[in-house]
């Protein structure tokens, strides 16, 4: 999905011409640059914000930006238990499933992340005027009122610190990304995401760094995880709160010290992700929402 700027201009024919972009410029990056070891380990390196903390004090690890197949707008191939399985298995404490203009709502979800010791946090991934905003500790009630960022002020107003709102892969030219509207709206974020895919010369994260250090935000490294194997290398570590809650994890967030784990991606991985990204997953989509019409036609 992708940033519809002008939205007199048919959807299909940007997405389109602004994929195409991406890959004319994805093809003229020299691809040595995309597998070298010792710049991905520096660059994971300079992520690190973590400078007044002890080395010896307990870490946790969070993702709060990943999708599962309960998503009703995207087509995701695995469960949330299978993501919960992972999870355990990688040793993450906190999590949150950003369905798209949904909040993840199974009652029976939460129960087993519980019982696995990690704390699931209501969340959605909201399209606001073109642009996704992801905000955690919210119900869905909350989320039915949110139609746009003066709605979201609104709430913000409401709840106080109690929510946490992160503007995700915010100058990526694929995905609703808020690109320089980011300025006008940055009242609305407690922080901005460092995405995933970036490798070599390709590293829109820079400009969300600078915003960051500009507006005294803190950037968090998520997984933005589509696929099952997508989960868990990149993530944000926050010192161990004395009680794992929501109010305990915002306030780590806001105030730091924060560890970004987000390698650049291998060759490999560029090109697995240009496939899903641009072939398969928008033919999944497309699958999805024709076998859904043709229910909704049926009954």
């Amino acid at each position: 999905m992708l940033v519809i700027e002008n939205e007199r201009e048919r959807p299909q024919v940007r997405d389109i011409d602004r994929r195409m972009k991406t890959l004319r410029f994805l093809a003229k990056v020299r691809a040595p640059a995309f597998g070298r070891r010792r710049r991905a380990t520096a660059w994971q390196a300079s992520m690190s914000t973590s400078t007044s903390k002890s080395e010896t004090e307990e870490w946790i690890k969070i993702d709060l930006h990943i999708h599962t197949h309960d998503d009703p707008k995207d087509a995701v191939d695995y469960s949330a238990h299978e993501l919960l399985e992972r999870a355990r298995t990688l040793g993450f404490r906190v999590l949150a499933i950003t369905l798209h203009d949904a909040v993840f709502g199974r009652q029976e979800v939460f129960a087993d992340a519980a019982a696995m010791g990690i704390l699931l946090l209501p969340a959605a991934e909201m399209r606001l005027h073109g642009a996704d905003v992801i905000v955690l500790n919210v119900t869905a009630e909350e989320m039915a009122e949110l139609k746009g960022f003066d709605d979201l002020r609104r709430l913000r107003a409401q709840r106080g610190d109690s929510i946490f709102t992160i503007a995700p892969h915010p100058f990526y030219k694929f995905g609703g990304s808020i690109g320089s509207r980011l300025f006008r709206e940055i009242d609305c974020f407690d922080a901005i995401e460092f995405c995933h895919f970036h490798a070599g010369l390709f590293n829109p994260n820079r400009r969300a760094q600078r915003v960051a250090s500009r507006f005294n935000k803190p950037l968090i490294a998520t997984s933005d995880a589509h696929r099952l194997h997508a989960f868990g290398r990149h993530y944000t570590s926050i010192p161990k709160p004395s009680a794992l809650t929501a109010e305990n994890v915002f306030a780590a967030l806001r105030s730091g010290p924060l560890r970004l784990t987000s390698p650049a991606c291998s060759l490999t991985d560029l090109m697995s992700a240009i496939y899903f990204v641009f072939l398969a997953h928008p033919f999944r989509v497309r699958r999805k929402l024709a076998a859904s019409r043709g229910q909704s036609t049926g009954s």
